[in-house]
């Protein structure tokens, strides 16, 4: 598992996506939430603007990410 040093209270969704890499741009982050392809907490979200903090876990594509 990766982690990500957050720099403030949280980072959206699709903005964490970007950072880690596993997408290339906005668009295609923002398709991969609407189609039910990111885990958050190991439940399927949907919400692009999420707000994602420190202890929080996110997976996708067989990656997964925990937030510190």
């Amino acid at each position: 598992m990766q982690t990500f040093s957050l720099k403030g209270d949280y980072i959206q969704l699709i903005q964490l996506l970007k950072a880690m890499n596993w997408v290339e741009h906005g668009a295609m982050a923002q398709y991969v939430v609407d189609e039910g392809m990111v885990l958050y907490n190991g439940v399927v979200d949907y919400r692009k603007r999420l707000k994602v903090r420190v202890g929080d876990v996110v997976e996708f594509d067989g990656q997964k990410v925990e937030i510190i």
